[in-house]
């Protein structure tokens, strides 16, 4: 018959007293998952909203939002100062034709040609913002959507998109 000693079996010891248990030495990933899903779902939301880097004052408009296409559409923003810019790019106004042109041979034997989000000041003059989209026409580039800030929820609005012909979308 084998002895069992006061820890209860053969051969089975306890460290210390009470019978504690050595630390776990892994690493607990399950909180760490839930503040990068955290994370990732902020930028997610927050990345789109910050797709116009150039500052710019819209006017207010109660025109509903313009469904984009597949195709990311070109930004065209003139700031206050009469800077253009495509995308976030200063551009020129000489440069500007040359330019367009490029946009437009891009889309050359496509069935559409490329939407352009014209993004201007309210403070500017008319005249400026009408010269720039004779720019565009003048290039082929006649899908034009003129960006607002909506009048009721202050969220930014796509106005009008014309095709050139004058009968809208």
């Amino acid at each position: 018959m084998a002895m069992s000693g006061p820890s209860g079996g053969a051969g089975g010891r306890r460290r210390g007293r009470g019978g504690r248990r050595a630390p776990m030495a892994d690493i607990n990933v399950t909180p760490l998952v839930d503040v990068m899903l955290v994370l990732l779902i902020i930028f997610m939301i927050t990345a789109p909203l910050l797709a116009s880097a150039v500052p710019i004052d819209l006017p207010d408009s109660r025109a509903k939002p313009v469904e984009t296409e597949e195709q990311e559409p070109v930004q065209l923003s003139i700031n206050a100062d009469d800077t253009i810019y495509l995308g976030d790019q200063v551009v020129p106004e000489a440069e500007l034709p040359a330019r367009l042109d490029a946009i437009a041979r891009e889309n050359e034997g496509k069935d559409k040609p490329r939407q352009i989000m014209l993004r201007a000041d309210k403070g500017l003059d008319y005249g400026r913002v009408m010269a720039v989209m004779g720019e565009l026409n003048r290039a082929g580039l006649t899908r034009i959507a003129l960006v607002t800030t909506g009048a009721e929820s202050g969220a930014a609005a796509e106005a009008a998109v014309t095709d050139g012909s004058g009968s809208g979308q």
